[in-house]
């Protein structure tokens, strides 16, 4: 039986038959991302209303089988860069590599060995001459910057080019209680933000979306802006996109893309303070 074809909506984390490295079509990536799941239990200390994860708990992932990770990834570069998996398995807009990132079911960071993985994939792509072709990137949520680990973990990203997407979809206590599920105070969100630009170039990733038909009050929207603009001299810029794929959470059903004249307004506002938007309504 065939393969199917990659698609922007579909980021399934066994499209390659994998444990840890799974390939997306990625709109914000601009072709194919390299995903690196460390998260195999589809666990993560945070639980976003939008999430897509199937069967999402609470907690950390089990150990990670770095001896795994070094065989999976360096397999599927050779068969990227040497066979015929771009146009096997990607549509033809989209048959180039991009992107390195960690991202998959949960929190990258809350793997104990995440500095680790992080030196290994350096490693890999050094070895496949792909180190300063490959964007090696890390999406999360912050909120673990107290760990060494992750700092480091960070620092070996800035070292090597890469860069950090940095969740904030709200930037108030109550807002953030409502679209992540936990508990945190705004000043901890400016205060990591802070910590990671200083560590490795960081994007602001945000996700705009309605809930039962309305988007971010407009205390929300204030709150958020002015957290832009207390760091835009410290971040790269912002990353604000929509809702791509169907939630796998509770709150489903409630859950809607913005119309588009309010996600560009809210766009406007951002770059408004003067700082680089990318948008992908």
């Amino acid at each position: 039986m065939s393969t199917p074809m990659l698609t922007v909506t579909d980021h399934s984390r066994d499209s390659a038959g994998l444990t840890y490295v799974y390939p997306v079509v990625s709109r914000r990536a601009g072709g194919v991302s390299i995903g690196i799941n460390l998260n195999v239990n589809n666990a993560c200390n945070w639980a976003c209303v939008y999430c897509q994860v199937p069967d999402l708990q609470r907690g950390g992932p089990p150990p990670v089988d770095l001896a795994r990770l070094d065989a999976e990834l360096r397999g599927f570069l050779h068969d990227a860069t040497a066979g015929d998996f771009l146009s096997r398995q990607v549509p033809a807009g989209g048959r180039r590599l991009m992107d390195v990132a960690f991202s998959g079911n949960g929190e990258p960071t809350s793997a104990a060995e995440f500095d680790a993985a992080v030196d290994l994939v350096v490693r890999v792509l050094s070895d496949f001459g792909l180190d300063g072709m490959l964007t090696l990137r890390l999406i999360t949520n912050g909120s673990l910057l107290h760990r060494a680990g992750v700092r480091r973990g960070i620092a070996r990203i800035g070292a090597a080019a890469g860069e950090v997407w940095f969740k904030v979809d709200a930037a108030t206590a109550a807002g953030v209680a409502r679209i992540n599920g936990i508990r945190h105070a705004p000043e901890k969100t400016r205060d990591a933000l802070m910590q990671c630009a200083g560590l490795a170039p960081t994007w602001v990733q945000t996700c705009y979306f309605a809930i039962d038909g309305q988007e971010s009050s407009e205390t929300e929207q204030a709150a958020y802006l002015a957290l832009i603009g207390a760091v835009r001299e410290k971040i790269k810029g912002v990353h604000l996109y929509g809702l791509a794929r169907p939630s796998l959470q509770p709150m489903a059903e409630r859950l809607s893309r913005v119309a588009p004249e309010a996600f560009q307004r809210f766009a406007g506002r951002i770059a408004a303070l003067g700082v680089e938007v990318v948008s992908n309504p």
